[in-house]
């Protein structure tokens, strides 16, 4: 198993990506870190579901641009 800093090694940790960029996200709770099995964009400050449009109700910490058509999870 991946250790956080190996995961985070993967994504970027500082700034938030141009709103609207698609992204996958790291996030982190009291368990550890994990990948939301969907893809998300930066919208006027705050994180969304690019398919259902709703807010992440998460601690992001990292994001990558994602790959159109690529499934995650």
């Amino acid at each position: 198993m991946a250790t956080r800093e190996q995961r985070l090694a993967d994504f970027i940790t500082e700034g938030t990506p141009p709103d609207t960029v698609p992204c996958q996200l790291l996030c982190e709770d009291h368990v550890g870190t994990y990948m939301l099995p969907f893809v998300c964009v930066f919208v006027e400050g705050r994180w969304i579901n690019e398919k259902t449009g709703l807010p992440i109700d998460a601690k992001v910490v990292g994001w990558r641009p994602a790959a159109r058509g690529a499934s995650i999870g």
